[in-house]
């Protein structure tokens, strides 16, 4: 850690809730000091009326004063504002997510091109229970579009792909989530045992995206904060985060629900290690450590024969190369992971070398 961003992680305002406009707010912490931010922005529903249910009750809508705003111009305006203070909070290998609806995700979406964002992702979050449409005019709209933005082009985004993959049951994480919206006992109240908040996001949703693409001990900034999922989450999952909220009523509903949310344990909050961040071993160190002897025969699983070289290289007839090499030779294929293609012989059992390789990186931790 540099000593510059050592003294922007002194100065911040870690696991608070701030008062006040999210813009000015913003522009009050120390720049480059801030690993992930998630911003639910007001979505300009342009509503017009009362909405009503077939049996002629009223459906609680996004009708509050800070989702107004009086023309498209005003809304961009707004949205411009608040993407360039994000992006000068944002590390050099920082990453964005923002979350809207059809009202404002495009408009969104151009701005963070036009400020230097560089778009990693669109995903969709289809709700497993969405609102139906009252009116039938519409489809039912029953999604929501997140954009994960890095803060450029070059920068190294923190992307926790086996995890998710594991998440996942084993299988890549799509672009597309399925998850419900916020019911049941997860839906906040308040003390008139109303929805505290219109649109409370899910808390697996955040679990998923900092699971994702954050690490332990990182700062996570939340600009339009509501009832604090963003907050709970990162609180349970080790990471620090900074909340800011104009809305009094929103700060109390917050600040009642983090004082409840207790962090996991150390061990838990370990995730699975994308294999592209491990130390990279090089073949020819089993070789130098004696783990493997030099003219030790090593097998494939189709029956291959190999032998080790001095150099860390393997011959098998006229094949000759490193562990990849030979091994994509011998099968006639473009590529091969001589780690989990060969096998040493030791006391009557085949093992795959790959064993010997994580031997050596549990050392470097």
């Amino acid at each position: 850690m540099t000593t510059r961003t050592a003294q922007a992680a002194a100065e911040l305002p870690l696991n608070q809730i701030l008062a006040g406009d999210s813009i000015e707010v913003m522009n009050s912490l120390p720049e480059a000091s801030i690993d992930l931010i998630f911003a639910d922005p007001p979505y300009n529903l342009q509503l017009k009326g009362d909405l009503h249910r077939p049996d002629n009750s009223k459906v609680d809508a996004v009708d509050d004063d800070w989702d107004q705003f009086s023309s498209f111009r005003a809304y961009d305006r707004f949205t411009r504002k608040w993407l360039a203070a994000a992006r000068r909070l944002l590390k050099p290998n920082g990453a964005i997510w923002v979350i809207g609806s059809y009202h404002n995700v495009f408009r969104m979406g151009a701005e963070l091109q036009n400020q230097g964002f560089w778009i990693l992702n669109d995903v969709i979050w289809r709700k497993s229970n969405p609102m139906p449409n009252f009116r039938g005019k519409r489809l039912t709209n029953a999604h929501e579009t997140l954009i994960w933005a890095s803060k450029s082009e070059n920068s190294k985004y923190t992307f926790n792909y086996e995890a998710l993959k594991a998440l996942n049951e084993g299988v890549q994480m799509r672009s597309d989530w399925v998850l419900p919206i916020c019911t049941g006992g997860e839906r906040l109240k308040d003390e008139n045992g109303e929805k505290a908040h219109p649109t409370q996001k899910p808390e697996a949703l955040l679990h998923r995206v900092l699971v994702g693409t954050t690490n332990p001990g990182d700062v996570v900034l939340d600009p339009f904060f509501g009832t604090g999922t963003t907050g709970a989450v990162a609180k349970m999952l080790g990471r620090d985060y900074i909340g800011i909220e104009r809305e009094e009523a929103y700060r109390k509903v917050a600040a009642k629900r983090l004082a409840k949310v207790r962090k996991f344990d150390k061990e838990a909050l370990v995730v699975s290690a994308s294999k592209r961040a491990e130390p990279r071993v090089p073949f020819g160190q089993l070789v130098e450590r004696g783990m493997l002897r030099p003219g030790e025969v090593l097998v494939s699983p189709r029956g291959h024969v190999a032998k080790v070289r001095a150099d860390g290289t393997l011959i098998s007839g006229e094949a000759r190369g490193s562990i990849h090499q030979v091994g994509a030779a011998l099968e006639h294929a473009p590529s091969c992971n001589g780690w989990t293609y060969w096998h040493f012989k030791r006391d009557g059992r085949t093992v795959p070398i790959d064993v010997l390789r994580q031997q050596i990186r549990a050392e470097m931790v």
